[in-house]
């Protein structure tokens, strides 16, 4: 089965082919069935390699595709890498790609862009799997490049909303940027390991000294486009503006796949990262400012989808910062964990927004807990999980970055528990606003308030069973387990385990820090329900009523505006400069500067053409007399 790895990311991409090209004439039942089909098709093939997988003693195979460039000492093929981490993110992309693919079905059924739209999820799936799939940095970049190009499509699927287009452009040139640092450290790794195959490059690394400058460099320009790919700082204002695309989309890209690519790359690569603490030691402090910054804006944020997007930017700061510290297990654990609740959670945002009408302002809900039924009850549970409140999935994963982080520096770990805090809080106070107290929206929306209809409410129920026994695949010592997924993920991150060494805690400690952090997320819940249920508070429209820090984290602390300010206005005052001195009056002078020469010379050269016979015979005697007295003076 691992041989045919191949077929995995084939079937997504005929999926594509077969629906853009038919997208005119193909009912929506077939568009339906051949979207969803491709998925499931390359989900099988993935649990058959990662069955496979499990059983084989070697956990590593390179399974060659073709020859693809070869040039002097350059010799790069297409083939895949299998292994305990690929497998484990082929069945996320694959198994939570093929629930959005059915729910889509429903969400997406009255849209008159059905087909493309299914082509267009196809593709990304296509693309992601390449990026996961790769065996070396050329085959992950091509992927990388491919998610990006879907993303800009998937953000911008309405266009003709032109804040829509906005934010694909947005999203797109965002994304470029921290692309560049990314294609620059791939041409660094060849010049420096003279190859990009990952069975090249990570065992020469790992007989370099720790602190080498080539390697921070190269870990350091990797990680500039972790930040664009994965919506860190500075590169994250793209996510929150990226919920303009299709709700299905929000839960794909920005919760399941596409913004964990940054974290897959940064994991694949650390053997890299673990020999350059300084790269790791920025990839914490960033991680730690994100998952802070973004939390704190994620408070007062009225937007539901918004709400869950700046808490996607938040919990991929988790990931970094287990990340920087070296927990690449406990940051990979929370990647599965997230994929499952954030899916679940902007799922169900799409099944209320669907029941409300295209509403989105939870100030316009409230009271709808007896009329979607299935939507609050697996929200819910998403909630809990993303909360960090045992025994749900969240509260695993989220406590073994914790514990790492608390090994490496307390300070750290005292502001991520903040964090943790804050979580807890806006997602509870989503809840309470969304599903309590009286419903609050026109009477035209209450009278169409419904359940989402089954292709919609099974994946929720599939992923809220994830959401809360997806965390025992990871339970740690403390509490009896073995820890599963540190032990099937070892061989990947044991060349980094030979460099480091983690003091590990005491029970006693681990169990005040799993009760510090329960505690504190339960405090923050009942804050939330006492504030948003017992006083029944209703947030302030728009700026009304809002100052100090409530302002500015409803405002996102001004940080488009502030970008807007110190970039985008200076390189259009400094383009419109390009523009006039040289583009038009340089380049454009020049090459017009040419033609109006010729055209001003020829305008004096025609009057020799007069047309007299005579005047002609006198020009040509002068011309041979010209001739030889020339000829006469060489002599």
């Amino acid at each position: 089965m691992i041989n045919l790895v191949w077929i995995v990311p084939l079937f997504p991409l005929l999926g594509f082919l077969i629906n853009g090209l038919g997208r005119n004439s193909l009912p929506k039942t077939i568009v339906s069935f051949v979207g969803c089909l491709a998925v499931f098709a390359s989900f099988a093939v993935s649990m058959g390699i990662f069955i496979e997988l499990i059983s084989e003693e070697t956990k590593s195979f390179t399974i060659p595709v073709f020859d693809w460039i070869s040039a002097g000492n350059i010799s790069i093929p297409f083939s895949f890498l299998v292994d305990p981490l690929s497998s484990l993110m082929l069945l996320i992309i694959t198994g939570i790609g093929f629930l959005i693919h059915v729910y889509s079905t429903g969400y997406m059924h009255h849209d008159a862009g059905f087909a493309k739209f299914f082509s267009y999820l196809n593709l990304f799936i296509f693309f992601m799997l390449l990026l996961v799939l790769g065996s070396n940095y050329v085959v992950m970049f091509i992927g990388w490049e491919g998610v990006g190009l879907c993303s800009y499509l998937l953000i911008g699927f309405w266009f003709s909303n032109s804040s829509y287009a906005s934010a694909a452009k947005k999203a797109f040139v965002m994304n470029r940027i921290g692309d560049l640092g990314f294609l620059i450290a791939v041409f660094l790794i060849f010049n420096t390991f003279n190859s990009v195959e990952f069975s090249s490059v990570f065992p020469q690394a790992s007989n370099m000294i720790s602190g080498d400058s080539a390697l921070i460099l190269i870990t350091a320009l990797l990680f500039v486009g972790a930040i664009g790919k994965s919506a860190q700082i500075p590169l994250f204002t793209w996510l929150p503006d990226a919920m303009a695309g299709p709700t299905p989309v929000s839960a794909l890209i920005h919760a399941a796949t596409m913004v964990t690519a940054g974290i897959y790359m940064i994991a694949r690569s650390n053997i890299l990262f673990t020999l350059a603490p300084e790269t790791l030691g920025i990839v914490a402090i960033i991680g730690l400012a994100t998952l802070f910054l973004a939390a704190a804006i994620a408070l007062t944020q009225t937007d539901i989808k918004k709400v869950l997007a700046y808490s996607t930017v938040s919990q991929l700061g988790y990931m970094f910062l287990g990340l920087g510290v070296g927990a690449y297990n406990g940051a990979f654990f929370h990647v599965i964990t997230h994929a499952f609740f954030k899916a679940l959670l902007f799922l169900g945002a799409g099944s209320v927004i669907h029941a409300m009408s295209d509403e989105q302002d939870m100030r316009n809900m409230g009271g709808l807990k007896k009329r979607l039924p299935v939507t609050y009850l697996t929200m819910m549970i998403g909630t809990i999980a993303i909360a960090g409140l045992p025994p749900f999935s969240g509260f695993f994963s989220k406590d073994e970055i914790l514990a790492h982080v608390y090994e490496n520096n307390k300070i750290f770990w005292l502001v991520a528990l903040i964090g943790a805090m804050f979580t807890a809080f806006y997602m509870f106070r989503m809840m309470f606003l969304t599903f309590n107290g009286k419903f609050r929206g026109t009477t035209e929306q209450e009278r169409h308030l419904h359940e989402s209809p089954g292709s919609m409410t099974i994946p929720l129920i599939v992923l809220a069973i994830l959401s809360a026994l997806g965390g025992f695949i990871g339970i740690p010592a403390v509490f009896g387990g073995s820890h599963w997924l540190a032990g099937f993920l070892a061989p990947v991150f044991e060349a980094s385990a030979s460099k480091t060494s983690h003091l590990a805690l005491d029970h006693t400690t681990e169990y005040i820090i799993m009760a510090v952090s329960v505690g504190l997320a339960i405090l923050a819940m009942l804050y939330a329900y006492n504030r948003y249920v017992k006083q029944a508070h209703i947030p302030a429209d728009e700026n009304t009523g809002r100052t100090g820090l409530a302002r500015l984290s409803y405002n996102k602390f001004f940080i488009d505006e502030i970008y807007d300010s110190l970039i985008v206005r200076p390189l259009n005052v400094l383009s419109g400069l390009f523009f006039r001195v040289i583009d038009k009056a340089g380049i454009d002078g020049i090459v017009n500067g040419f033609g109006k020469g010729a055209l001003e010379a020829s305008k004096t050269l025609r009057l020799l053409q007069s047309g007299m016979v005579g005047f002609y015979i006198f020009m040509m005697v002068a011309g041979i007399l010209a001739l030889l007295v020339y000829s006469m003076y060489k002599i």
